[in-house]
């Protein structure tokens, strides 16, 4: 029943997020919901404009993500009144809408979502320095981003009690007051990894494998209801990524990505398996750390470029990769990276 649990919602939101799209995606095309000019930033080098395609970036729609967290969302409630209006053995245990374990997760989820989409709004039907500036339009995203997370750590804190993490084959470490800059600051580093969503379908296949690696992890925790939302998330996804396969019929958004990178953050908490993030994540987390090692190299050693663009996967294309080896490729070593983590998972 626990397996069943898990996979029932995850096909679940596969198959609401597949049906609801193409609603979605005549609402898009319909309404222009796309910038209307492409984002510029100083120092951009030639490569990258050439691998950039400005052209389909302000032709197609932005807040793709919607779909992911609204077929997530008709999932929850679709399993959790079938649970109220036909209460039996079967329905009840499908149900994981549960206090203990998903109502700071899927709250996190959803309202990270609407700062999203409010965000996203800006974008399409601004035209003024926000959105066409890159370097302010990252600003304001940090600043929103660390607002959520001090909302969610301090409900983390003060009312579920965490103040410490878990250090593999180590034991725990109380951080007391300090659990809370260190949530804000797992969550911007896991938000920073917005950069991976470059290439058609790149964001979604990483993404997918990660939650799924969280749900197998939630389940092997006996943290069944977790276990189910992870799993939900990647079905959710892996319907996005359905009609985000080149070419895009839509872009995540800040309403997708913001979504995913706190919820991400959030789970790796309430499994205590935050330290594992990095390993699970490390394509995220390789693609963020080209950036970082780029701007560095730029700034203080006679703007000398590290990689000929970053981030990295932009690297890869300028070699002469293909969008779509690039993608398979990043699956590839997502995949593994997320054995090694859960096989770490269950031996500390």
């Amino acid at each position: 029943m626990d397996i069943l649990k898990i996979i029932f919602p995850t096909v679940l939101t596969f198959f609401i997020g597949i049906s609801i799209t193409p609603f979605f995606s005549r609402y898009f095309y319909k309404h222009r919901m796309w910038k209307r000019l492409p984002r510029t930033e100083a120092g951009t080098s030639k490569t990258f404009i050439d691998i950039h395609n400005t052209e389909h970036e302000v032709s197609t729609p932005r807040i793709g993500g919607v779909i992911i967290w609204t077929s997530v969302l008709f999932a929850v409630c679709v399993i959790y009144f079938l649970s109220l209006i036909f209460p039996s053995d079967l329905t009840l245990k499908l149900n994981f809408f549960s206090r203990s374990q998903t109502l700071v997760p899927l709250g996190a989820f959803f309202f990270a979502a609407f700062v999203g989409l409010a965000d996203d709004f800006f974008n399409i039907l601004g035209q003024d320095t926000y959105d066409c500036d890159s370097l302010v339009y990252r600003r304001v995203k940090i600043v929103l981003v660390t607002l959520i997370a001090l909302v969610i750590s301090y409900w983390f804190y003060y009312k579920l009690d965490f103040s410490s993490i878990h250090i593999p084959f180590g034991g725990s470490l109380e951080l007391g007051i300090f659990f809370i800059p260190f949530f804000i600051v797992v969550t911007l580093a896991t938000f920073s990894t917005s950069v991976i969503d470059g290439i058609d379908g790149l964001a979604g296949g990483v993404l997918a494998v990660i939650f799924s690696a969280f749900s197998l992890i939630a389940f092997m925790n006996n943290q069944i209801d977790i276990s189910a939302f992870s799993g939900a998330i990647a079905g959710g996804i892996l319907a996005f990524l359905w009609f985000n396969v080149p070419p895009a019929r839509f872009y995540m958004g800040e309403t997708g990505i913001i979504a995913l990178t706190v919820v991400l953050a959030v789970i790796a908490f309430l499994t205590d398996t935050v330290l594992l993030l990095p390993i699970i994540a490390f394509p995220l987390v390789i693609t963020t750390a080209s950036v970082i090692i780029q701007m560095i190299s730029f700034k203080f050693f006679n703007k000398r470029r590290v990689f000929k663009v970053a981030p990295l996967h932009h690297h890869f294309q300028a070699l002469g990769w293909s969008k779509e080896k690039v993608v398979m490729r990043y699956w590839i070593v997502s995949v593994i990276c997320a054995i090694i983590g859960v096989i770490l998972a269950l031996v500390s």
